[in-house]
C-alpha cells in the first residue's frame, strides 16, 4: 500500500540487532472472538453492563500476544505484561446487539501508594497493534511507569481486535511489488484491477466489522475502556494517528480527559487529498535533510553528489531505473520500484535509521535490493518468514470508513503536477496512492474529523519541525482546533517522527513533568 494510507505511521521504530529481519509492528494475524455474543439488555442497560465488565488479566503467553509464537519480555525490574480482553458494542447505535473483543496489555505502575491511574497509548498508523507495539518502545516510558500503569490495546479492526483480514501471503507479496505510479492507460488498468480484488477480498473475509472500525468508534472503546479500567479521567499518550484518535475522544467527551499528550500531530483540518499532499511535502524535506547530511559528511557518505540536490537526482534516477528493471531483493523476490519508494519513506521516519537509507541505496545502485527490500517489509508488515500482520489491511479499513473523499483516475491525473512540484520523489506515489479507497465497500463519512474540545483540560501537543509524516504544521492547526485553553504547542526543533521517542532531554522533562506532576508549560515551548 502507497505511503499515502499508512501516512500516520508509528513513531520511530527503536533499532534491533538485524535491521533487516526486524519489524517492530509485527502485529497479530488473527482477530480472536467478535462472533457476535448477544448483550443482555438495550441501550443504556448494557452499555451499564459492558461498563462494569471485569478484564481477566493473565500473563501474557503466544496465544495473547500479538507477535506470534512471541511473548513480551519482562521489564528491566522483572515485571511482566499482564493481557486480556474486553467486549465492546460492534455497533455503538445498537449497544445491546453484537459485541467485538479489544484485546489489553498493561504493565503495573511501580509505585502503587503514589499511582495516578493507566496511561493509555495508541501508537498510530491507522492499524499499529498496540500490544506489540507498547513492549517494544516502554523502557522509553519507564520514568512514566512510576505513576501509571501502561495500557496498551489493539483498536478494533487490527491485530487480535478482530483484526481486518484481506488478501493471502502471495497475493499480498504480489500487491506490494506491483507498480504503483502508472506510466500509460495499461498500467493504470492493472492499478486498478488490483485495487478492486483488494477491496473484494476484504470485503469477503471481514465485511461484518468494516463499518465499524473507524476512529469514532475506537474512540468510544477508548471510553469504554476507561471505565473498565477503574479511571474517573482517560489518561492519554498518542502518537502520529493517536493523536486525531485523540483529539476525537476529547471532542466526544471533552470532561473526560485527562492529561493527555498528542506526538507527532495529524492535522485535524485536512482533507485526505490535503493529507497525502502534506506528505509529499513532508516526506521531501525529510528526503532533503537526509541528503544535505550526507553532503555534509563529505567522504563519509557513499552516495554519489556533492550538493542535496545532486544527491536527490540520484534517487529519482535509481528508481526510474528500477521502474524498467528490477534488482534482486530477498530469496526470489526482487526490489521494485514501488518497494524501494516505501523503503525509503520507511527510513525516513527516524534519523536513526538514515544509515540504513545510505546503505539500502548504495547497494541498490550496484544491484542489490536486500536491505531496500527489507525496510519495505517492515512498512507492509511482512516477517522474514513472509508472513503479514493486518496493519495495512486494518489501515485501508479505518481510513476509508473515515474519509469521505473518493478519487477518479481522471481526478488523480490532474491533481499529479501539483504533487509533483510539492515531490519530485514521492509525489507521483502519493497522488496515486488516493485511488486505494476509490473501489471501498464501505462509504467515508467525513472530510475531516472534529476536534473541538470545549471544556477539556490543556492537552501536549508536540510537533516536530522535520517530521515527514506528520508535518510540522499540522501540530499549530491541532492545538487550534482543540480550542483556546486546551491545545498546549510545543515544539520540538529536530527530525523524525515523534519527538518524545527521538530521546530529547528537553521533551521528556517538559512532558514527564506535565504527566506525572500537572505541570503544563506554557504554550509555544521550544525544544531543545
Amino acid at each position: 500500500m502507497p505511503i499515502t494510507r499508512p501516512s500516520r505511521r508509528p513513531a520511530a521504530r527503536r533499532r534491533t540487532a538485524v535491521l533487516a529481519a526486524a519489524v517492530l509492528l509485527t502485529g497479530a494475524t488473527a482477530g480472536c472472538g467478535g462472533d457476535g455474543e448477544k448483550g443482555e439488555g438495550t441501550g443504556r442497560d448494557a452499555m451499564s453492563e459492558l461498563a462494569a465488565q471485569k478484564p481477566s488479566w493473565k500473563p501474557c503467553a503466544p496465544s495473547t500476544a500479538a507477535e506470534a509464537g512471541a511473548t513480551p519480555s519482562p521489564l528491566p525490574d522483572g515485571t511482566r505484561w499482564e493481557c486480556a480482553f474486553m467486549d465492546a458494542p460492534l455497533d455503538y447505535a445498537d449497544p445491546g446487539g453484537d459485541t467485538i473483543e479489544l484485546a489489553l496489555i498493561r504493565a503495573k505502575a511501580r509505585d502503587r501508594s503514589k499511582r495516578i491511574g493507566s496511561l493509555v497509548f495508541n501508537f498510530g498508523g491507522p492499524g499499529g497493534s498496540g500490544i506489540t507495539a507498547l513492549p517494544s518502545f516502554a523502557p522509553d516510558y519507564e520514568t512514566l511507569r512510576g505513576r501509571y500503569d501502561l495500557v496498551g490495546f489493539d483498536p478494533r479492526g487490527v491485530g487480535l481486535s478482530d483484526g481486518v483480514e484481506c488478501l493471502g501471503r502471495r497475493e499480498l507479496d504480489a500487491l506490494f511489488a506491483r507498480d504503483a505510479t502508472p506510466d500509460d492507460a495499461a498500467e493504470e488498468k492493472a492499478y486498478q484491477r488490483e485495487l478492486k480484488k483488494y477491496a473484494e477480498a476484504c470485503e469477503e473475509n471481514s465485511g461484518k466489522v468494516l463499518p465499524h472500525v473507524g476512529t469514532e468508534n475506537a474512540a468510544r472503546d477508548m471510553d469504554l475502556m476507561r471505565q473498565v479500567l477503574g479511571d474517573d479521567k482517560l489518561h492519554y499518550f498518542g502518537i502520529s494517528y493517536g493523536t486525531e484518535l485523540g483529539g476525537v475522544y476529547a471532542h466526544l467527551f471533552p470532561r473526560r480527559v485527562g492529561r493527555a499528550v498528542f506526538d507527532a500531530v495529524v492535522d485535524p483540518g485536512g482533507t485526505a487529498e490535503q493529507g497525502a499532499l502534506g506528505q509529499a511535502r513532508g516526506f521531501q524535506l525529510a528526503l532533503r535533510n537526509f541528503a544535505a547530511d550526507c553532503v555534509r559528511r563529505g567522504d563519509g557518505c557513499a552516495l554519489p553528489g556533492n550538493t542535496p540536490e545532486e544527491i536527490e537526482r540520484f534517487v529519482t534516477d535509481l528508481l526510474a531505473r528500477l521502474d524498467k528493471r528490477p534488482v534482486p531483493g530477498i530469496g526470489d523476490r526482487e526490489l521494485t520500484q514501488t518497494q524501494a519508494l516505501n523503503g525509503i519513506a520507511q527510513a525516513l521516519y527516524s534519523k536513526e535509521y538514515w544509515q540504513y537509507l545510505e546503505q539500502g541505496l548504495d547497494e541498490a545502485d550496484g544491484g542489490s535490493g536486500a536491505l531496500l527490500l527489507a525496510l519495505s517489509d517492515s512498512m507492509n508488515g511482512r516477517d522474514e518468514n513472509g508472513n503479514y500482520n493486518n496493519l495495512q489491511a486494518a489501515n485501508a479499513a479505518i481510513n476509508c470508513v473515515d474519509d469521505r473523499q473518493r478519487f477518479t483516475v481522471e481526478q488523480v491525473k490532474a491533481k499529479l503536477p501539483e504533487f509533483r512540484e510539492a515531490s519530485p520523489v514521492f509525489g507521483d506515489f502519493l497522488g496515486w496512492g488516493m485511488l486505494w479507497c476509490g473501489q471501498w465497500p464501505v462509504a467515508g463519512r467525513a472530510d475531516h474529523p472534529e476536534v473541538s474540545a470545549p471544556g477539556a483540560p490543556p492537552i501536549l501537543v508536540i510537533g516536530t519541525t522535520g517530521d515527514p509524516a506528520t508535518p510540522f504544521e499540522g501540530a499549530r492547526a491541532m492545538a487550534s482546533a482543540l480550542g483556546k485553553g486546551v491545545g498546549v504547542e510545543v515544539t520540538y526543533r529536530g527530525e523524525g517522527h515523534g519527538a518524545y521517542n527521538g530521546g530529547d532531554a528537553c521533551v521528556r522533562r517538559v512532558v514527564n513533568a506535565y504527566l506525572l506532576d500537572g505541570k503544563v508549560p506554557a504554550s509555544g515551548t521550544v525544544c531543545p
